[in-house]
């Protein structure tokens, strides 16, 4: 019997999602450095705040799953998922809405709704900017690679410290592999450097990278940025 099943997402989910996510990124120094002065407890529970509102948002395009330790019933991993404007020759047109259904969370009443917006509005989610300056050199990157083309898009991978290096992290990439393939596109993903090894075990090639030094900022010197795509194959 397999230690971790992966499945969709609901809008209860999203305290568990935002948890898991500030304990991941957490290991990610250059991460840390914009929660300057409040602690992964404190980031963890705003994080959770926001999640239910995020995971309403763009229902259309975006696709949640997660990773369930079946013996504990924990949230261990999460992955988030961007289908693109338009529908694919492959899926006949079919619009976004249309596609991978079973990975779209599910709507919820207006009361829901504005407890999550809610939710979200309240939230500290205020953060040190200063390197934002490091990113938009590879968001100009990630627009330009992906311009012209439709792709499936992992927007967000995270497994939860405690539980990497269990299989977790390609079980998620290789479900949306999967689906990929059923639609006729490519996978493509703007990675770190923790992910590569995932990313290249599943098949994903390394289109380009951006290195930039990110010491001036309190980090370690090596910010990375790794843009990857998984092609379709025929069946």
């Amino acid at each position: 019997m397999p230690a971790f099943a992966i499945s969709s997402c609901t809008v209860d989910d999203g305290p568990a999602l935002g948890h898991l996510n500030v304990s991941a990124f957490w290991t990610d120094p250059t991460w840390v450095l914009i929660w300057r002065g409040k602690t992964v407890d404190y980031v963890a529970l705003q994080a959770a705040r926001r999640m239910p509102r995020n995971l309403l948002t763009d229902a259309a395009k975006r696709r949640h799953q997660k990773a369930v330790d079946i013996s504990s019933g924990a949230v261990v991993g999460y992955a988030r998922w961007i289908l693109p404007e338009t529908g694919t020759e492959a899926a006949a047109g079919e619009s976004p809405d249309g596609l991978w259904p079973e990975a779209r969370v599910s709507a919820v009443s207006k009361e829901r709704e504005d407890e999550a917006e809610v939710e979200f509005a309240d939230a500290d989610w205020s953060f040190d900017h200063a390197l934002d300056e490091l990113d938009e050199p590879i968001m100009e990157m990630k627009t330009r690679i992906m311009k012209g083309k439709d792709y499936l898009l992992l927007d967000h991978l995270a497994v939860h410290p405690d539980y990497r290096r269990q299989g977790i992290g390609t079980m998620l990439v290789e479900s949306g592999i999967r689906e990929a393939k059923t639609i006729g596109l490519d996978v493509f993903v703007l990675g770190m450097k923790a992910g590569l090894g995932v990313y290249k075990r599943v098949g994903f090639k390394l289109l380009d990278k951006i290195i930039q030094d990110d010491s001036a900022y309190g980090g370690k010197g090596e910010y990375g940025a790794y843009f990857l795509v998984k092609e379709y194959e025929e069946r």
